[in-house]
């Protein structure tokens, strides 16, 4: 089974909260993967917050074309559900559903 993401929203910061189409989900801080020039931008909590589920490749994407491998997203260490509610009463956290680019 290829591995998509098929749930995804916006956490605050640069953490996401995740679902797999293997049923596995995961709140997950993406910093650690924001090397490069292409994830520069997304650094920036308000460019990070624009994130989009690709339904086509099965991962999230950005609006500057930078996107992640599910792969990579479910490797990354899972953050506790405490985090999560200190995420979501964070000062800009939205907790956002994304929706799947049309």
């Amino acid at each position: 089974m290829i591995l998509h993401v098929v749930e995804a929203s916006w956490a605050g910061g640069s953490r996401l909260r995740l679902a797999f189409n293997d049923g596995r989900r995961k709140l997950v801080d993406l910093r650690p993967l924001l090397e490069g020039p292409v994830f520069e931008p997304l650094r920036d909590e308000t460019f990070f917050s624009r994130v989009s589920l690709d339904p086509i490749c099965g991962t999230v994407v950005w609006p500057n074309g930078a996107d992640l491998a599910p792969e990579a997203m479910l490797a990354l260490p899972a953050l506790e559900e405490a985090g999560c509610a200190q995420a979501a009463a964070a000062p800009g956290s939205q907790g956002i559903e994304l929706r799947p680019l049309r």
